[in-house]
């Protein structure tokens, strides 16, 4: 899109045994956000469903169950009914695994989220049929004064 955007910015703090996920979809919809993206995260989680990079539309079958602490280190991605989230999470030693996330993130101790707007456009998705998913697709939105 051409332009500048106005942003917004939105915080949100989500304590132990909330999932994740879907926490971020209702705050996005409660506030009727249309362009949400992530910011910035940090927190703890005690499980996690993530598909790997492998992944194709017809094979999903690169999908991995986590079910011990972690740390976020990584949280990026847009926001809407279909969310596209990507995270990387580190174990107690140190070593890391991301993917897109596919739901059950539970929060461990915390999450601790800064969402973004961007109020003059609007986010999305349509099945892409190079790709087999639903992509994003960008429009021009103007709030109501």
């Amino acid at each position: 899109m051409d332009g500048p955007s106005p942003i917004s910015v939105y915080a949100l703090r989500l304590g132990p045994g909330e999932d994740l996920l879907s926490s971020l979809v209702t705050f996005v919809e409660e506030k009727k956000l249309k362009a949400p993206f992530i910011i910035t995260c940090v927190g703890s989680i005690t499980k996690a469903t993530l598909r790997l990079a492998n992944a194709t539309a017809s094979n999903t079958n690169e999908i991995i169950h986590l079910n011990e602490r972690f740390e976020i280190v990584s949280l990026v991605g847009t926001l809407n009914k279909e969310a596209h989230l990507h995270i990387c999470l580190a174990d107690k030693d140190g070593k890391t695994v991301g993917g897109h996330i596919m739901g059950d993130l539970e929060v461990f101790t915390t999450a601790e989220i800064i969402i973004g707007e961007a109020s003059n456009l609007q986010f999305t998705r349509e099945m892409d049929e190079r790709t087999g998913f639903p992509e994003l697709v960008i429009s021009s939105h103007s709030k109501p004064a």
